[in-house]
């Protein structure tokens, strides 16, 4: 059994050619597709979160906005980018978003990947102290994110205060019991899967990681999740870990699919650069007969690895294709691998 759920990144375009022209259709057709995707029976809505892009920039409304129209699917981010980041603030509205959504959050964050400006964290007000690099702001941000969300209290209360406080130390409100065990982590690498597992974080990976070894990138994302889960049992928490993959997958069942996707996925995998001298490697596309996919997908050792599946999908197409991708797979495809 896996958890399958969907990834959009809220894309919108003035272009005629797209259904999304407007922010407004971007936030407005993403809680509309969360739903009909409950009434599917995914078990996911994700989100990823771009600055200085015309997609889905700032999170927490949407989040709580689907929570409030939904009851029981997972809402999430994949990722926040916490080099823009205010932990305390991101505090609350995460708490705030979570209470809405009765606990369903499943908060993505990471160090982030190359944005629209140079060093667009600058214009947020943020600079990593000096000697220590962009990710390593990133990564304390997360980690005072981490420890706010344990509710302990912290901060001197004013002993005249403007209302009245409970007695001792004083904590972010509002505070939601729980969030902090279903924070992910978004690794590219094999060394931050396992910081995220000691910090016992849950594990997401996507369609793109350093390249570490050569080896085809399933392999190498399976790899990666194995070592993730030793680290996770040598820490020693008590609850089990998640993890999802991303995947593009569409499976041709009518004219419209075979229209849009019918020259088949990217068949394999891809090596570009992300940023200077970083070498990475991006996961191939599947897009095929119903068939056709449940073999290909049966090769994949990643998704075998993986307990959540997120299916990227192509917003600008509108919601009721989107459902329809993704009743496709939940239909024609889960059932034959075991996912359903």
């Amino acid at each position: 059994m896996k958890k399958i759920g969907f990834l959009s990144f809220g894309h919108w375009t003035p272009s005629s050619q797209s259904q999304t022209r407007s922010a407004s259709d971007a936030l407005l057709q993403s809680i509309d597709l969360a739903v009909a995707a409950e009434a599917l029976g995914a078990d996911g809505a994700y989100f990823r979160v771009h600055h200085f892009a015309r997609q889905l920039g700032s999170p927490f409304p949407l989040l709580a906005a689907v929570g409030a129209k939904t009851s029981r699917i997972e809402i999430g981010t994949a990722v926040i980018d916490m080099r823009y980041e205010n932990p305390m603030y991101m505090a609350e509205d995460a708490g705030a978003a979570d209470l809405i959504a009765g606990g369903r959050l499943q908060l993505g964050i990471s160090r982030g990947s190359p944005e629209q400006v140079i060093d667009g964290w600058k214009y947020f007000g943020y600079a990593p102290p000096e000697g220590q690099t962009d990710a390593d702001m990133a990564r304390h941000h997360a980690e005072v994110f981490l420890d706010v969300l344990r509710g302990e209290g912290f901060a001197q209360p004013n002993p005249r205060p403007m209302f009245p406080n409970p007695p001792g130390l004083l904590r972010l409100e509002p505070h939601s019991e729980g969030l902090r065990e279903r924070i992910w982590w978004g690794a590219a690498t094999n060394a931050t899967a396992e910081w995220a597992a000691k910090l016992g974080m849950h594990l997401q990976s996507s369609t793109l990681k350093f390249d570490e070894s050569g080896k085809p990138f399933h392999i190498q994302q399976a790899e990666q999740i194995r070592l993730y889960r030793e680290a996770w049992k040598a820490a020693g928490h008590e609850r089990q870990p998640r993890v999802s993959v991303s995947r593009s997958i569409f499976a041709l069942v009518d004219d419209r699919d075979r229209a849009y996707f019918g020259r088949g996925g990217q068949s394999s995998d891809q090596i570009g650069f992300i940023e200077e001298n970083t070498r990475a490697i991006f996961g191939r596309n599947y897009a095929a007969e119903p068939d056709v996919l449940i073999k290909e997908l049966a090769e994949d050792e990643a998704i075998a690895e993986a307990d959540t599946l997120l299916l990227t999908v192509p917003n600008q197409l509108g919601v009721d294709y989107n459902a329809h991708i993704i009743e496709a797979i939940l239909t024609h495809v889960a059932p034959a691998l075991g996912w359903r």
